[in-house]
């Protein structure tokens, strides 16, 4: 018989993290827009981002350590209310002179929480849920995510157009709150050792540990991470940098239609957990090569679009169908990799692990967008010509990963 999925625990987990997610994404978009209104330059806010990542990536490894010494709950509440004071002291803090310094501060803070934050409640999951539900719990956060990332950006932009950055602010404070409050009713067992250590026999003996695991005792594992994170640089390169590249400047269509074609994609991200969450148990795990396989085959067929001689509305349609496609079997496979590794570690291991995963994926990605950027301007008016190779480097790891998969 099948497990009830929304149990007490995950409920308030899942409901903790609609508030945070629509406080996050509404609060991102609000200064986002106050950024480039500021300064005219979307490269001074990409900047920021990119400054505030790199706390995020140093200090993901001893968010693990974290969520996997303490109480997850006991965790997770306090990151919340620390994040919603800071947001609320942001908001008081806030004026036209400091503006800008106030914005760097607090996206360097909400960095710094989110490196603890995120682990933890990735270890959650595993915790919470058992055999297939592990898998469907992380298809029902996914949704949650992508559902998040259709809803907030038009959220934000009426908001900050009605009442202006501060007010943004304060209310994204309050969902922090909120979330904290939520997640106060959830009910976890600790994780401690038995043992009084130092600080810095924990951080040495855990650090050792993880690397110890991922190497030489689950080293498919590791493969898996590595393989994982290798096919998240080429699609987040072809996704992000592609598809508005290839709508504005290959097309030449307007703002409108890269908004549509970003709505869409949102919607395949969403159906993409909803088919996770239906194939469970029904998907083997050694046949999960299929899903690359079948990735690399959108991305060809979006250069197959691109070479259609239609004219740029006509191809536009056959293009973001064939992201949404790849949208969708992306998210279904990062759901399956994950809900793996979590299943084949150790509930005390979950956080360091998890934030090894997160490390990972975090360094891979703006490699890939980076590199595909520079690609798509030297084949500027020939996209197809970083499309085709990309999707046979995509097809060919998803075959030549057949054997990785076998093993498990």
């Amino acid at each position: 018989m099948r497990e009830k999925l929304f149990t007490r625990n995950f409920t308030l987990l899942i409901l903790g993290q609609v508030c945070s997610l629509l406080g996050n994404g509404a609060l991102r978009f609000a200064l986002s827009m106050y950024v480039l209104e500021e300064t005219g330059s979307a490269a001074v806010f990409g900047g920021l981002l990119a400054a505030a990542m790199i706390p995020t990536i140093l200090l993901t490894p001893f968010g693990g350590i974290l969520a996997d010494r303490a109480n997850r709950r006991n965790v997770m509440v306090g990151l919340d209310l620390c994040s919603g004071t800071a947001v609320l002291l942001a908001a008081l803090a806030f004026s036209g002179d400091r503006g800008m310094a106030v914005t760097a501060a607090l996206l360097i803070v909400l960095s710094i929480l989110g490196a603890f934050e995120s682990p933890t409640v990735q270890a959650c999951v595993p915790q919470m849920q058992s055999g297939e539900n592990i898998l469907r719990g992380n298809a029902a956060v996914n949704q949650v995510n992508a559902l998040a990332g259709l809803m907030t950006p038009f959220l934000g932009s009426l908001l900050y157009t009605a009442f202006g950055v501060r007010p943004v602010l304060a209310g994204a404070g309050l969902c922090f709150l909120l979330t904290a409050g939520l997640e106060c009713f959830i009910r976890l067992p600790r994780v401690l050792p038995a043992e009084k250590q130092s600080v810095g026999t924990i951080l040495r003996e855990d650090l050792l540990g993880s690397f110890r695991f991922l190497v030489r005792e689950r080293r498919e594992v590791l493969d898996l991470l590595l393989f994982a994170a290798l096919v998240g640089c080429l699609v987040s390169g072809v996704a992000i940098v592609g598809l508005p590249y290839l709508v504005r400047q290959e097309l030449g269509l307007s703002a409108a239609f890269y908004g549509g074609a970003e709505s869409a994609a949102g919607l395949a991200a969403l159906l993409g957990g909803l088919a996770a969450g239906v194939l469970a148990g029904r998907l083997p795990f050694r046949r999960l090569h299929r899903l690359a396989v079948l990735l690399g085959v959108c991305v060809l067929l979006a250069g197959g679009a691109m070479l259609l001689p239609l004219g740029p509305v006509l191809r536009f349609a056959p293009l973001v169908l064939a992201f949404c496609g790849g949208q969708a079997c992306a998210c279904c496979f990062s759901i399956f990799a994950v809900s793996a590794i979590q299943e084949r570690t150790p509930e005390h291991m979950t956080g360091k692990v998890m934030a090894c995963v997160s490390a990972v994926s975090m360094c891979a990605q703006p490699v890939g967008q980076a590199a595909f950027g520079l690609l798509f301007d030297a084949a500027a008016g020939q996209a197809w010509l970083v499309l085709l190779p990309a999707g046979v480097l995509i097809c060919a790891l998803g075959i030549g990963s057949r054997r990785l998969f076998e093993r498990w």
